[in-house]
Parts: C-alpha cells; sequence; structure tokens
C-alpha cells in the first residue's frame, strides 16, 4: 500500500485567513497520521493577481503554525508543457472543441431560454453552457481559430462520459461516489490567455506530486466529479478525497481573503498561538466564536 500524500495548494492572491489555516492543517494531519508526506502546490495561473510578497508572506504563517514540507513548492506557472500535453491527449480523443462565445453571449443565449425552463439546465456554478459552439463544423472551427479568434478549449462530456464508461470514486466523509461529471456540462478546460483551466491543472499535478488523499472544502465536492473523468481520460491515478467543513465569518458566510480580522498575520500580531488557530479554526466550522473577542 502507497504512502499517504496530502498537498495544501494557495493561490498567492492575498493574504492567508482562518479559513487556510484549517485546511493546510487539516491536510498536515492526515499525512502526518498516516506517516506519509504533505506537500506544497502554489497556484499561480492567474498571473494578474499572483504577487511574490503574497507567496513569501504564504510560507511565513505556515511555517508559523508549525507546518513542513519535504520538498521545494510546485508553481503552476512553470506546468504549462504537461497541461498543454493533457490538452493534447483529450483533443486525439476527440473530446474538446473550441468555444469562441464570450461571457455575454452565453448570458443571453441562457436567458433568451428562460422562457423554456426545461431548456436551461444548473450546475454547481449556475446555468450551464447551452452548447453553442459544440455544433460548428470543423472547417468552421479550424478556419476561426487559425484567423486568431480568442476562444475557450471545452470538454464534450457526453462523449467523454461515453469513452470513459461508468466511474466512481471515495469521499473518506461519504463513501464510495458514483462519478456524475455532467453536473458541470461542457466545462472550460483551457483559455487562450491561461494555459489549464482551475480543473485541468488539479488533476494533472495532483497526479504529478502523487497525491493520493486529496483534502479539501466541501465547496468542491461536486468538482471531484468531473476530476474523477478527467484522471480516467488521461490515464491518470486516482486519488481518495476527503471533502471537510468550511470555515465561516459571522454571518455564517465562507471566508475570503478580505476578512482582514481573520488573517493570519493579523491574530499572530494579535498574540494569538498556533495552537489557538487551530481551535478557533475548529469552532468557527459552525460560525462559532468570533475572532474579534480573542
Amino acid at each position: 500500500m502507497s504512502a499517504t500524500v496530502t498537498r495544501f495548494a494557495p493561490s498567492p492572491t492575498g493574504a492567508l485567513h482562518l479559513g487556510h489555516a484549517y485546511a493546510a492543517l487539516f491536510a498536515w494531519r492526515a499525512a502526518r497520521h498516516a506517516g506519509g508526506r504533505f506537500v506544497l502546490r502554489i497556484e499561480d495561473l492567474d498571473t494578474c493577481r499572483a504577487r511574490a510578497g503574497h507567496e513569501q508572506a504564504l510560507f511565513d504563517d505556515l511555517r508559523w503554525l508549525g507546518l513542513v514540507w519535504g520538498e521545494p513548492p510546485l508553481h503552476q506557472s512553470t506546468r504549462g508543457a504537461a497541461y498543454a500535453a493533457a490538452l493534447d491527449r483529450l483533443d486525439a480523443q476527440g473530446l474538446l472543441y473550441p468555444c469562441f462565445c464570450t461571457r455575454k453571449e452565453i448570458q443571453d443565449e441562457i436567458a433568451r431560454a428562460a422562457s423554456a425552463p426545461h431548456l436551461v439546465h444548473h450546475g454547481p456554478d449556475g446555468p450551464l453552457y447551452p452548447g453553442t459552439c459544440r455544433a460548428l463544423p470543423v472547417g468552421e472551427r479550424r478556419n476561426r481559430v487559425a484567423a486568431g479568434e480568442a476562444h475557450a478549449l471545452r470538454l464534450d462530456v457526453a462523449h467523454a462520459e461515453s469513452v470513459a464508461g461508468p466511474l466512481d470514486w471515495i469521499d473518506r466523509g461519504r463513501g464510495r461516489q458514483r462519478a456524475t461529471p455532467e453536473l458541470f456540462g461542457d466545462a472550460v478546460l483551457a483559455r487562450k490567455d491561461v494555459g489549464a483551466a482551475y480543473h485541468l491543472a488539479v488533476v494533472v499535478d495532483d497526479a504529478h506530486q502523487g497525491i493520493t488523499l486529496v483534502t479539501r472544502g466541501e465547496d468542491l465536492f461536486a468538482a471531484s466529479h468531473l476530476h474523477r473523468l478527467l484522471q480516467a481520460l488521461l490515464g491518470l491515478p486516482v486519488p481518495e478525497w476527503h471533502h471537510h467543513g468550511l470555515v465561516v465569518d459571522a454571518k455564517g458566510r465562507r471566508m475570503a481573503k478580505r476578512d482582514n480580522a481573520a488573517a493570519l498575520a493579523a491574530l499572530r500580531a494579535r498574540g494569538v498561538s498556533p495552537d489557538r488557530v487551530w481551535l478557533l479554526a475548529e469552532a468557527r466550522l459552525g460560525g462559532g466564536v468570533s475572532v474579534e473577542g480573542l
């Protein structure tokens, strides 16, 4: 049986907060409990928002919490060739198509279909893409791409499911799950300005880093259905998942980087101990104690 390998994958776009601390500690403790390894990944594909200063700050926060990682962090910004190879493999199976629709055009199409509710399908992130470009003739697709027209690459999920066949995956909190990636419709896997979207990058990088247990918040539970499909299509190993609860603010909302009172640097400056951070994060899973009262 292979050793347990977990990861924490923050984006260097702002200060880490109490929610990040819980996610990082959850992954670290899961690996430590099993005598395994904990690794870091820096999800810095959003070059417009990623900052070197934020990255150093998150390293400082994690070390203050007492977390250690046994190998250099993996930066997604260095992984373009791996993502391109994955896209080529999917394209060779006839599973991708270029989508030239702008966000406004998609919204307008969905709005037009609203008069016939049975034609509008909803997923975890809202109304699904209606498939406008899926039916474009191959020649038209090639000509528009060759002309440099901006486009995204979408997964033809119905075709992909027929290729992969029935799939399942294991969540340690909820048991075995039947994969239903159609929840996301024809998901975007890449854009012209971003070499890989989250769903593709995370699957490719989890395999590259040898992750055997993906720990993350329950808000990403549905994403695992799509990730399981991509693993099958790309011939990648299948980890287990454990989706934990979310640390919320005083109003019951998932914490965001704007929550300055819960920023780890702010808590550290106020004399809060790392052990207290873990206890506080656990309490806030249900919207418990207030950070302001520390």
